[in-house]
């Protein structure tokens, strides 16, 4: 059974009565690898965090439970990719799988946030760096996650203007 995190779910709130700022996680999930972005505490910056190789025996599950814990992540988002036309295929419905696995491994909420084009993004941005091939193949799927986690922390910001996204 792997940890669970020890904390009450997210949000908390402090002695003050506001809302404790907290890290968000986001999971860009592929079939072979999962990428992973983290937000800083104030919701301001998405970090890539590498990834995580899928495992048949859903071990990568426990992994990304326990970067939860270690991280004191609040929230995760994990990335729909939809269709351009805003259908979901077999990648959208192996995401919902992944949120109600994750769901059982973590006491924060797990959500979905659409995802389109966050890999071709990522790797437009790679190529425009003059990343070597090689090193874009070890790194797109965290810059990816850091992609759909900023789309996410503007989305937060632009629905409330005036308040923390954590």
């Amino acid at each position: 059974m792997p940890a669970r995190l020890k904390r009450p779910a997210w949000p908390r709130s402090t002695t003050d009565g506001r809302q404790d700022r907290v890290r968000i996680l986001a999971v860009d999930y592929g079939t072979r690898r999962i990428g992973l972005a983290v937000s800083d505490p104030l919701g301001v910056v998405a970090s890539p965090h590498g990834f995580v190789d899928v495992a048949d025996d859903g071990s990568h599950l426990d992994t990304i439970a326990q970067l939860c814990t270690d991280l004191e992540v609040g929230r995760i988002v994990v990335g729909l990719p939809l269709h351009m036309s805003g259908e979901a295929g077999a990648s959208a419905e192996a995401a919902r799988g992944l949120v109600e696995a994750l769901a059982d491994r973590v006491t924060v909420p797990v959500e979905l946030f659409d995802e389109r084009l966050t890999t071709t993004q990522a790797e437009r941005a790679l190529l425009e760096c003059n990343v070597r091939r090689g090193r874009r193949k070890q790194v797109v799927d965290g810059v990816a996650a850091a992609v759909l986690l900023g789309a996410y922390l503007d989305r937060a910001r632009q629905r409330s203007p005036d308040c923390d996204v954590g």
